[in-house]
């Protein structure tokens, strides 16, 4: 086993806790280690875990957990969990976790789940879009769709995403919240292999020449991906090809690194929107 059997990795930095006297971490950590990989595998794929394992129908179990010891992770250091799918079952799926300090493998870590029905615990067939899922990323293929059109085409889709984030979980008054821009704008959602919205965000013209960038909206189980990003980019070049010479957008202050990545500048001081501090930011082309 090496590195590049691996597509998807979490980066972990060895913590007091996780380690005994002599600086070299407690065996079971290592099981943590891969459980948060885990965690992130499913980001990765864009699945909600809640959400996702709810519309396929049940839940996956450990059914065994088993680590094998190559060498000592120390006090300090920053490993690279790598999580990969290794074998399906009819009712049990397994994945192989490689713990790597830079090219060093130092645990190798099996996982054998059993996906269920959520109430009795009663063994259930993997449900083929999981298997289908599983089978593209795993192969490197495009996990998620992305789509562009009008609100008729995408407003549904867009407007349950933006009741979750905005209304549901950032206190935004829905009637504020879906306004009179949205029949005009061009919007974009991306939706993910069980056909679930996880991101979403639109563009409006504020001037001849000006788009603006609005209603950036991420699903919270899949944050920290690159979901935001495809939205932002394909409204970006929406801009570009209809001519527009720069864009602008009203950023919550906690996505402002996210849009400086992204080539956008603080313009003005700080003030708030809907009650949530915001700073307006301008990408010119």
């Amino acid at each position: 086993m090496n590195r590049q059997d691996f597509r998807s990795f979490t980066r972990i930095e060895v913590r007091w806790a996780e380690v005994d006297a002599q600086k070299i971490v407690f065996n079971a950590h290592y099981l943590m280690y891969a459980d948060v990989a885990i965690t992130r595998y499913w980001r990765q794929l864009a699945i909600p875990y809640e959400a996702g394992f709810a519309a396929l129908g049940g839940e996956l179990f450990v059914k065994k957990a088993s680590t094998t010891y190559h060498a000592s992770a120390t006090l300090g250091d920053v490993l690279d969990v790598g999580i990969r799918c290794v074998k399906q079952g009819n009712t049990s799926v397994q994945f192989e976790a490689g713990i790597f300090r830079g090219m060093d493998l130092l645990n190798t870590v099996e996982l054998v789940y059993v996906f269920a029905d959520t109430a009795t615990q009663t063994p259930q067939p993997l449900p083929q879009a999981m298997r289908d899922v599983l089978t593209a990323f795993e192969a490197g293929q495009e996990v998620v769709s992305l789509r562009s059109g009008s609100w008729n085409d995408l407003g549904r889709e867009a407007e349950r995403l933006r009741m979750a984030v905005f209304v549901k979980e950032q206190g935004v008054p829905r009637e504020i919240e879906i306004d009179e821009f949205d029949p005009i704008a061009r919007h974009v959602v991306v939706l993910n292999a069980l056909q679930q919205p996880v991101a979403t965000g639109r563009l409006v013209s504020d001037a001849p020449g000006v788009g603006r960038i609005g209603r950036m909206a991420v699903d919270r189980g899949v944050r920290g991906g690159r979901w935001g990003r495809m939205v932002l980019d394909s409204l970006i070049e929406s801009a570009r090809e209809r001519g527009d010479r720069e864009v602008v957008l009203h950023a919550q202050r906690h996505a402002e690194p996210f849009y400086l990545r992204a080539g956008f500048k603080p313009e003005g001081e700080p003030y708030d929107e809907a009650g949530i501090p915001h700073i307006t930011m301008r990408r010119v082309f």
